[in-house]
């Protein structure tokens, strides 16, 4: 009795262990955009010769050229034949090679497609400063906890790369979205290692510590300690614009505050937007990983783009040894019982991934239906001031899927519309509720406020007490306070700095 017990609890924990990799995988996969997902994929091909690209009816005729004559074969036949043969001996290896070390069974690394793949990746101004920033993070030493936190501070960064996002906010969206407690002085910790990385002054909360982290960066001298003392003493003169006061209170001659202001003006207040032009041609080349289409008649159809993503399947060689290995149970060698649990292994690995790109599949498209559903008069009339306030809250009771899960889906993902393209976070905003209990979308407010501010006067700019009074006119009753709050967000700054 007691063995059996012991047996049903091994049973348990294998199928326990056997579903937290199952879901692991998709995790991992329902977050990674078109682009990503391809080239997972292409790797997973790499890694496990038990999974094989679909070869379509079309493309066999094209394998055969219609005829049983040799001669007939083209370039393409020819490479799809010798990658077949690739795989054919990758197994035979592999098989060979059981009870080596992994870093001892051959890898599958043939082919035409790997070749020119390889060949095909552009590095320069395609990447933007995101692409700049996880490169240097993949070099860092670090806990898989940490790396994740910080990936995830990276992707909280606005365009200019400064972040905006309270650590608390941040702390707290780990814990309820991700599953990660950490603390405020813990995710300080790691934001300081990422402000340490280029280009300099990314990653600060404020625009006078993004000054001061560029600033930090340079060789020591006394130029260096003046600029410091201007960032640190006299900040608030300093973004003012009151020059002379400066000079007066250090004391300055008037070509050593010459050079210093000449200094000072070399800092930028946008280290994510100084790449400007890598930012811009990385947005441009955005695939969408959803296309919606509204036609004439005012229906909405939704398809998922596939993009170059191949069809998989099991490998039929290993399926074959399979049912072969199994077929011979009773009469088995020890080798041969090692060969089957490695071909065992290898097809279960395949079935799962296969299984987890299904089920991505059907995540991402019953996320996107809801988004849909909920904003549906945008994606009718294209305008922005028709999006609702929804929160990731919305979407997963409409679908009955885990917050998590709706987090990783809206997470670097893009749908095309015929208004044009747009990240899945540009569908969400929250509410803001005013004294009357009218509810309002923190979006309208936020457009409403740039309008107003696009329109002013630029010689008599609004002060936040006059734009509060032209929002309450316009139906938006809010605090003075909130109207500062959405300014600064929007990335404006007070009227006094907007006087031209």
């Amino acid at each position: 009795m007691a063995q059996t017990q012991i047996q049903e609890q091994k049973q348990e924990q294998r199928q326990l262990q056997s579903i937290s990799a199952q879901q692991l995988l998709l995790t991992q996969l329902v977050e990674l955009p078109l682009q990503q997902l391809t080239e997972r994929i292409e790797t997973e091909l790499h890694d496990n010769p038990a999974l094989e690209k679909t070869v379509t009816d079309d493309e066999q005729l094209a394998d055969w050229g219609g005829s049983n004559d040799s001669d007939n074969e083209g370039p393409e036949d020819y490479e799809a034949q010798r990658e077949r043969e690739e795989r054919s001996d990758a197994l035979d290896a592999a098989l060979e090679n059981i009870g080596r070390d992994d870093e001892d069974l051959p890898v599958y690394q043939g082919g035409k497609n790997w070749v020119d793949n390889d060949e095909q990746v552009v590095y320069g101004e395609e990447r933007s400063f995101y692409d700049v920033l996880m490169e240097q993070v993949g070099e860092m030493e670090l806990s898989d906890n940490d790396r994740y936190v910080i990936e995830y501070i990276i992707q909280s960064l606005d365009d200019d790369g400064l972040l905006r996002t309270p650590l608390s906010d941040i702390c707290e969206q780990l814990a309820i979205y991700h599953g990660i407690d950490i603390s405020e002085d813990k995710a300080l910790q790691l934001l300081r290692q990422l402000q340490r990385l280029d280009p300099a002054g990314i990653g600060a909360r404020t625009l006078q510590e993004c000054l001061l982290l560029q600033v930090e960066r340079r060789k020591n001298s006394a130029q260096k300690e003046l600029m410091r003392r201007v960032l640190t003493d006299y900040f608030d003169e300093f973004t003012k614009k009151h020059w002379d006061r400066i000079q007066q209170q250090m004391n300055l001659g008037d070509s050593q505050a010459a050079e210093l202001l000449a200094e000072l003006r070399r800092l930028t207040p946008k280290p994510g937007a100084a790449m400007g032009e890598a930012v811009g041609r990385s947005m441009q080349q955005i695939t969408p990983d959803f296309i919606v289409d509204t036609h004439d008649d005012g229906t909405i159809s939704l398809s998922l783009n596939i993009g170059e993503t191949p069809r998989l399947e099991i490998s039929q060689s290993f399926a074959d040894l399979l049912k072969g290995f199994q077929d011979n149970k009773e009469h088995m060698t020890r080798q041969q019982k090692e060969a089957l649990l490695y071909t065992k292994q290898k097809v279960d690995a395949a079935q799962n991934f296969i299984d987890a790109v299904e089920m991505r599949r059907r995540t991402l498209t019953r996320t996107m239906k809801a988004i849909i559903q909920l904003q549906k008069p945008f994606f009718e009339e294209g305008d922005e001031e028709l999006l609702r306030p929804m929160i990731l809250k919305d979407v997963a009771e409409l679908t009955g899927q885990d917050l998590s899960t709706i987090s990783r889906v809206s997470n670097s993902k893009y749908v095309q519309t015929r208004w044009g393209t747009f990240p899945l976070k540009f569908f969400f905003s929250d509410s803001y509720v005013t004294q009357s209990g009218e509810e309002l979308s923190t979006r309208k407010i936020k457009s409403a406020l740039r309008d107003l501010i696009e329109a002013e006067d630029k010689h008599k700019p609004l002060s936040d007490d006059a734009l509060r009074d032209r929002l309450e006119q316009l139906g938006i009753p809010i605090a003075r306070r909130t109207v500062a709050k959405y300014r600064e967000q929007l990335g404006l700054p007070v009227a006094r700095l907007r006087k031209a």
